[in-house]
């Protein structure tokens, strides 16, 4: 255990340089024990190329910074560590979103987008009074907000996403399990109709064709399957209506 050499395949193309094609480099990294891909990765750009681009913030998988593709599986490099994986390991950015240099990506301009696009803060017509005591909500309605709110925004759900893919507008599990958090938030005002402006389109709910890569590949765990069947269900019935 940990003495094993490994070879790292790791996608390589800086946008800022068109002419220069996308192509991919291999490594060759001595395995420890305990050895994540951050700390690997950590030691290629250290010790073999400066120039390797990636993302990292916390190293605890909580800020979500670190998503690619690990062997063609969306997860974090954080959190996954090297004895779980064979000898030869190919690493690639997450598609769907914007590619900044090598294994970086943009995610964050397209959560950005997405949260406008679902008016993901709370819809009320009361004023807010800073000296009264914050409305109260049973464990039950917390709990299931809190589940939504655990999204750590790492795009994985949709990277591995058939829908995401080929359609740039598709808000993705990420974008509905946004709109599952204010649907369960006894604060938020809006009706089912309200809702259905925002998610019932193809662009949103109805674009899930229900293979659910992206429940298996949240690294967090989050239900996803629910909350898209939730969705799903409420917008079906709001849809009927009209």
């Amino acid at each position: 255990m940990g003495h094993r050499q490994l070879t790292f395949h790791i996608f390589r193309y800086n946008p800022e340089i068109p002419k220069e094609k996308p192509a991919t480099v291999s490594y060759v990294l001595q395995e420890e024990t305990g050895m994540t891909l951050f700390i690997a990765l950590n030691k290629i750009r250290e010790d073999q190329d400066p120039t390797l681009k990636y993302d990292f913030v916390c190293r605890a998988g909580i800020c979500g910074s670190c998503g690619m593709l690990i062997n063609g599986k969306p997860s974090l490099a954080c959190r996954t560590l090297t004895k779980d994986l064979p000898a030869d390991i190919t690493l690639m950015p997450l598609p769907v979103f914007k590619l900044l240099g090598d294994l970086s990506v943009d995610t964050g301009t397209w959560f950005r987008d997405v949260s406008l696009r679902t008016e993901a803060w709370v819809h009320t017509e009361k004023s807010f009074d800073p000296h009264t005591q914050e409305e109260r909500m049973d464990n039950e309605t917390a709990l299931n907000i809190y589940e939504a709110e655990r999204c750590i925004e790492c795009g994985c759900c949709i990277g591995g996403c058939a829908t995401a893919n080929i359609k740039p507008n598709f808000i993705g599990a990420a974008g509905v399990n946004r709109v599952a958090r204010f649907m369960a938030d006894p604060r938020d005002e809006r009706n089912e109709q309200e809702y259905f402006d925002v998610v019932g389109s193809e662009d949103g709910i109805f674009g899930c064709i229900g293979l659910m890569a992206c429940d298996d590949n949240c690294p967090i765990g989050i239900p996803l399957q629910g909350q898209l069947a939730y969705v799903r269900r409420k917008m079906a019935v709001a849809g009927w209506k009209r």
